[in-house]
């Protein structure tokens, strides 16, 4: 049997972290706005994923998508530093290293650069199909709460599309100048198969689930302060109550071991979930379905007082 470890790093919205580490999350639009991103560099999109330049069109220089990535370098007008979308043309990008939620507070911010500050229409999606309406821009350095279009909290993004609104048609850089897109409200979400973790019906770690929490860590570290939530699932087999307990103490295992490796007073909050089988991937009418149900779900999320914060 394969054993698979599922490393889908996708949630984390890490809002504070240590003192040194604050300093670098700091980024400037070029109306001088300056917006803190709690995971640093690794909020921007990654990969740009289609691209239709709209009409008029810009000059050759700036119909270069891939200066919408990372984060933003722009230095001036008459440097090819950013995009331009051309009259209604529309940018697809995506999130490679991490997902972003709905979460409290602002979630987006898009950087639009140049003399004229040109709207964009922004869409998200999960999988790059099924598109939701989740703002519009006001040009310049412009934040965008999902909240404000009743976006499921519970739903992890991974794309974003913007669609020029037509505001500027002329000149050498027509349509909104896109210098890059960062969320806010990041996640990182990693899933480890059970049998990784655990012999079959036992919730003491197995020595060689040490490689595997010791890269868990390294990861973590990268990250600073935040709030680990560790989730425990089982398949179907044996009763309800026994599951929701060997679930339980499976997540305490992992918590007392990431504890361990992070360091007592690192800053690090934890919280378990155990669900025993009554969140399962698939349904457990094989053994190789019950083995995806068997799991643990580790999502890395702000520190609580990040969101004491933002009720100030």
């Amino acid at each position: 049997m394969i054993k698979r470890i599922t490393l889908a790093i996708s949630l984390i919205s890490l809002c504070q972290t240590m003192p040194a580490q604050i300093h670098q999350n700091y980024f400037s639009g070029s109306d001088g706005t300056r917006v803190y991103l709690p995971l640093g560099k690794v909020s921007f999109a990654d990969s740009v994923v289609s691209f239709k330049l709209g009409y008029p069109r810009p000059q050759m220089h700036l119909r270069d998508s891939t200066q919408s990535l990372h984060e933003p370098n722009y230095q001036s007008y008459s440097s090819p530093d950013f995009v331009s979308l051309g009259c209604k043309g529309d940018l697809i990008l995506k999130f490679t290293d991490n997902g972003f939620m709905n979460l409290k507070g602002d979630d987006m911010y898009v950087f639009e650069v140049g003399p004229s500050r040109e709207r964009t229409l922004v869409e998200i999606s999960t999988d790059g199909n099924k598109w939701y309406a989740a703002g519009t821009t006001e040009g310049g350095t412009s934040r965008i709460d999902f909240a404000d279009r009743n976006i499921d909290s519970t739903m992890v993004f991974y794309y974003v599309k913007l669609r020029d609104l037509k505001d500027e048609c002329a000149g050498k850089s027509a349509g909104a100048d896109i210098d890059a897109v960062a969320a806010v409200n990041s996640v990182v979400k990693l899933t480890v198969g059970a049998d990784v973790l655990f012999d079959v019906d036992q919730f003491r770690l197995k020595e060689t689930a040490d490689a595997t929490l010791d890269t868990l860590a390294s990861n973590i570290r990268r990250i600073g302060r935040s709030t680990i939530l560790v989730e425990g699932h089982t398949d179907s087999d044996a009763s309800e109550e026994y599951n929701l307990k060997l679930s339980e103490n499976r997540c305490y295992s992992v918590v007392d071991r990431l504890r361990a490796l992070l360091g007592y007073e690192s800053g690090y909050n934890y919280k378990i979930k155990a669900y025993g089988e009554q969140q399962p991937k698939v349904s457990n009418d094989s053994p190789e379905n019950k083995q995806i149900n068997r799991r643990v779900e580790i999502t890395i999320l702000p520190p609580e007082d990040f969101y004491a914060s933002l009720r100030q």
